[in-house]
């Protein structure tokens, strides 16, 4: 999951749907964290072996709880990690925790979860890979997400996809390839036929093939993907701010609602 500077409005969402949504995003942290620790009104997912990760060593919050409590919960029990991070699902919730958080050093962003709500596409183009395949393209892309980053860092944030092949009941990777067989863009897809819900999560491109229509592909895939599992609910995470949330709108996702993210470094 990214994080945006700003909070963003959403618009208006039936109560149930998005209970739903944080209702798979809640249950896909915790089967995902090799381990959890339950506070009243959330729990932390923590995994040492990608320590550099906010996305796997994190607080949630899903529940009501105490704003005034989250710093030290988050100092307990974040401690031997190098950073701070605290996402809260509900927005009412998220402003009473804002001005607590924002005391102990904190910075507040916004991500977005957007639903989608246009026809299925009729064709993909993308087709289901394994991690080795994804390990140098993602490795590339994250040197240029994060040109100062440690080495220790690149390898948790391109290791880590391992972890959530626990997070869903079905979990699949997808590519879609160059005219050579070089992977040009690819992206996660979790899906839980049960619950109806699935989410597309990471689509990224390579910078050497920008704008040629492969991340188009993935998502096209991943929405035929969860459509034919029988997920009526698909959902993706965006930066509020930064110009990808545009480009999902114009493929039929809305924003209906939204994670907001409380870290320091």
């Amino acid at each position: 999951m990214s994080t945006a500077s700003e909070p963003a409005a959403t618009s208006s969402a039936d109560p149930a749907e998005l209970r739903r949504v944080h209702d798979f995003v809640s249950a896909f942290t915790r089967r995902q964290a090799a381990r959890t620790v339950d506070f009243p009104g959330g729990f932390a997912a923590l995994d040492d072996a990608y320590a550099h990760s906010h996305g796997n060593n994190h607080l949630l919050v899903d529940g009501p709880t105490d704003p005034g409590a989250l710093p030290g919960r988050a100092e307990e029990l974040l401690a031997h990690l190098p950073h701070r991070a605290v996402y809260v699902l509900d927005g009412p919730t998220a402003a009473t925790c804002a001005e607590p958080l924002a005391r102990a050093g904190y910075t507040r962003a916004t991500v977005l979860l957007m639903r989608h709500e246009g026809p299925v596409p009729e064709l993909g183009g993308a087709r289901e890979v394994d991690l080795p395949a994804l390990e140098g393209p993602v490795a590339e892309s994250w040197r240029r997400f994060l040109p100062e980053a440690a080495d220790e860092v690149i390898r948790h944030l391109v290791d880590r996809r391992a972890a959530r092949l626990r997070g869903a009941p079905d979990v699949r990777f997808l590519a879609s390839h160059d005219e050579w067989g070089e992977v040009a863009a690819w992206g996660d897809l979790y899906l839980d036929p049960a619950s109806g819900v699935a989410q597309i999560e990471d689509l990224v491109t390579a910078a050497s093939h920008l704008r040629r229509g492969h991340a188009g592909a993935v998502l096209d895939t991943a929405l035929r993907t969860a459509a034919a599992a029988g997920c009526g609910t698909v959902f993706l995470t965006a930066l509020a701010d930064d110009w990808p949330r545009h480009w999902y709108e114009r493929r039929g996702f809305v924003p209906v609602g939204a994670v907001h993210c409380f870290e320091r470094a």
